[in-house]
């Protein structure tokens, strides 16, 4: 009862805190619009403009037109940087309701200093306007870093790793969390496909990507449940330029899997009008590792040429996106349809590793097989933003299809028929299948009272998931989640910004009762009966959370300094609550628990940057603790019924203790020489119930990168780049069951680059080579880690993009 009267009255508080600040909003809107040329005449775009002392920022688009809405009428300072222009700073007074600033002409740095300055650019300047972790990267560093899909790309960060299945999909890992405890957003839409699953990769184009910013940390107050462990922010592409018709061509090529494949992507805009499009294919084989035999669990597996056999794929993207564009209003109707096949490698999959057809799979490295699985991800979504008053709104609506079907031959498990019957609505090789819609809506209001910037808003999604096959794993289900959160970012002056969020949130999920469609042979009591099994009960469960975060940001010089302490929580997901069957690539009998309370985590992030025109530092050490962490617990049980005595897992929860951090540092040698050094470290240890003293699956060992960068000036060439990481990983001894420990590795990654000019035309051309000296090692936090199977061998990376422009 008290529980009860204390969430109302913390609802009551959220609704009333809501209520006075809309009814203090100011009347009056102060805008704040310009130009910002090179010396030349030539717009520039993405040039970050800054106002203080509040700190608002935005950047140019491609005619060089910067908008700021909602300026204090305390602004004093306006200041304009650019890579490779000297930085620009005026000062401003706001005397009237809308200000346009007069063309401002950027100078080249080089003719302006007689030393290298880095400046700051859009990344430096976000990170100092946000106290919890964040790292952003644009498409040049996925190109320069490029994987098999784009969180491969993304794992040089430090603290970002992924969970990797074969050399196409992986899923992220922040700080040893993920699958449900990390969101994908993309586009303003919360990414949602099977995310539960170890072997379901990420369904999102990389070269369809611009700019991802990476939360590393827990953001639920502004995503809700999921984010409990960081989020990945894919930001829309920006909006081309007025009475332009261009494009870009991609081509990339992989020796490891002979990957072939590249994307087209194709714009226009006239005065309001503009649209985008995007066609990318790729085809590639079966990986190569450095070992021509695996062992699967203690079973020699010999390997054909070293290919992992059946790991080949193929995938097919369409992206579209057109939309108005005005001062005051942007709609943007977004479109993609990401198309996936890929076999699972072949002695990984099923009960019985030996009986594979090795000389059927042998016959061609570019086959698909079964088993394999395919997945189509359809979305679309609408955004649109709007100022009225001292107000900026924004409205979305999304609507998902995540249609994902595994195909393996049937076998028979436990009680079910030697021959699948005829009769069966499901194909014979259908072994599972998941068919997710997801709907979505979510409100957003920016506006400023003197120096709080607020932004208030509120979340729905609707999702559905059915279900299909011979093989059962998790029940059908509906869920619905709906919050409201509120953030406050208070300028205090110059060198102090403070933050206050909280957020209030509601989920229910409503799953469906399985029944076995064989019988199965029960005996109690001495008498043996055949019966349908109940796999799982019609089970509806609701949830509620009240999270809150506040920080603080504090620039003195070249200092910047950062703390940021707050809640974050996780609803139990259907394979948490109701799964009730085996997983054929873990080779166990996973079984949920249908009490789970909602995951909980309270966490305090630090961090401290300091740059000159040589050195820049930078420290992110965190602390974070779990009072009921939900995990898989192994057991003494074993099944009779579906998979020949598996172990059982059931997933619990327990009490988890985590800290660790991230150090960067980097340092100029000479003009065209700089190194750094990327390092992390984790700690994770569950501090209750049977697996107490454990650490949590798939914790990254402790690793440092040690890279450097040469860019020499050669004529004819721009932006030219030599550069060559080494990256030691300690071994990981801190394991849970069934884990095993992972020696420590050594791995040399090289990386050349750049832009060539033939006539008007650019050609941006990268070179890479992973994994440089065919190293075998094992990755701790690979899908394939259980069964002993290394990293992917030497891989040598050719890609080449072509940008070009029809009318202009």
């Amino acid at each position: 009862m008290n529980n009860t009267k204390s969430s109302q009255l913390r609802t009551y508080c959220v609704l009333l805190f809501c209520f006075v600040l809309v009814t203090k909003v100011a009347a009056q809107s102060v805008r704040v619009s310009g130009t910002v040329f090179s010396k030349d005449q030539k717009p520039l775009e993405g040039a970050l403009v800054t106002l203080y002392p509040a700190h608002i920022s935005t950047i140019t688009n491609k005619k060089g037109e910067y908008f700021l809405n909602q300026v204090p009428k305390n602004t004093k300072r306006l200041t304009v940087t650019y890579s490779g222009y000297a930085s620009y700073e005026t000062a401003i007074a706001i005397s009237q309701n809308t200000i346009v600033q007069p063309a401002i002409f950027l100078k080249p740095e080089i003719q302006e200093l007689s030393e290298v300055v880095i400046s700051e650019g859009y990344e430096v300047r976000r990170k100092k306007q946000e106290s919890l972790n964040l790292e952003i990267v644009n498409s040049s560093f996925i190109q320069r870093n490029l994987g098999g899909s784009l969180m491969q790309s993304l794992q040089r960060l430090p603290g970002v790793k992924t969970i990797s299945i074969g050399s196409g999909g992986s899923k992220p890992l922040i700080r040893g969390l993920s699958f449900n405890q990390v969101i994908v957003v993309e586009n303003g839409i919360k990414h949602e496909g099977q995310q539960w699953g170890a072997d379901h990769g990420l369904e999102i184009d990389q070269y369809a990507v611009n700019r991802v910013a990476i939360i590393k940390g827990p953001s639920s107050f502004m995503y809700g449940s999921d984010a409990i462990g960081g989020a990945i922010n894919i930001q829309p592409v920006p909006f081309p330029t007025q009475h332009v018709l261009g494009g870009t061509v991609d081509f990339t090529g992989k020796s490891n899997n002979e990957q072939f494949g590249g994307s087209v992507n194709l714009y226009g805009r006239n005065e309001k009008w503009f649209f985008d499009s995007r066609i990318t294919a790729m085809d590639y084989g079966d990986y190569r590792v450095p070992t021509d035999t695996v062992q699967v669990y203690n079973y020699a597996v010999p390997l054909y040429k070293n290919h992992l056999r059946n790991t080949a794929g193929r995938e097919l993207d369409v992206h579209a996106s057109a939309g108005y564009v005005t001062d005051q209003l942007k709609s943007v109707l977004y479109f993609s349809n990401i198309y996936t096949k890929s076999g699972f490698f072949a002695n990984a999959h099923g009960l019985e590793p030996r009986n594979v057809d090795t000389e059927l799979h042998d016959r061609s490295s570019r086959d698909i097989l079964m088993p394999f699985q395919e997945v189509t991800h359809t979305k679309i979504s609408n955004t649109t933003s709007f100022s009225l008053g001292s107000h900026r709104f924004e409205t979305q609506l999304g609507f998902q299809k995540n249609f994902r079907r595994e195909w393996s031959h049937y076998v028979n498990h436990g009680y079910m028929p030697p021959l699948y019957p005829s009769d069966r609505h499901a194909p014979e090789d259908l072994e599972r299948q998941y068919d997710k819609e997801v709907f979505s809506a979510a409100f957003k209001d920016e506006f400023s009272i003197r120096n709080h910037q607020f932004t208030t808003g509120i979340n729905a999604e609707q999702q559905q998931n059915s279900i299909n096959g011979w093989s059962f794993l998790i029940p059908a289900y509906k869920q619905f989640n709906v919050g409201g959160f509120v953030y406050d970012k208070i300028q205090l002056n110059e060198l102090w910004l403070l933050h206050a969020a909280v957020r209030l949130d509601y989920g229910k999920i409503k799953m469906k009762q399985y029944t076995d469609w064989f019988p199965s042979e029960v005996t109690e009591n001495g008498q043996t009966t055949s019966e349908y099994l109940k796999r799982s009960e019609d089970l509806t469960r609701t949830f509620q959370s009240f999270n809150w975060s506040a920080g603080i940001n504090y620039t003195p010089g070249q200092w910047s300094l950062k703390a940021n302490l707050g809640t974050s929580f996780r609803m139990p997901i259907a394979k948490e609550l109701a799964s009730n069957g085996v997983n054929y690539h873990y080779f166990r009998f996973e079984k949920g628990n249908p009490n789970l309370a909602a995951e909980r985590s309270y966490q305090l992030d630090l961090g401290m940057e300091w740059k000159n025109t040589k050195w820049s530092f930078q420290l992110s050490p965190f602390f974070n603790y779990f009072p009921n962490y939900i995990y898989l617990n192994p057991t003494s049980q074993h099944d009779i019924y579906y998979g020949a005595g598996n172990q059982v897992f059931e997933y619990e929860q327990s009490k988890v203790m985590r800290y660790g951090g991230e150090l960067q540092l980097r340092y100029q040698f000479l003009e065209n020489l700089s190194g750094e050094v990327l390092a992390e470290y984790l700690y994770s240890e569950q501090m209750s119930g049977d697996k107490k003293g454990y650490t949590l699956p798939f914790s990254p060992p402790p690793s440092v990168l040690f890279g450097i960068t040469y860019n020499p000036k050669i004529k004819s060439l721009k932006d030219t780049y030599f550069s060559l990481d080494y990256r030691f990983t300690a071994e990981q001894h801190q394991i849970v069951p069934p884990e095993k420990k992972t020696a420590s590795s050594n791995v040399f990654n090289l990386a050349v680059g750049t832009k060539l000019k033939a006539g008007s035309q650019d050609f941006i051309i990268s070179l890479q080579v992973q994994n440089l000296f065919n190293t075998k090692y094992l990755n701790h936090t690979s899908f394939y880690r259980l069964i002993e199977l290394p990293e992917a061998g030497r891989n040598i990376i050719i890609s080449l993009k072509i940008p070009f422009l029809i009318h202009q």
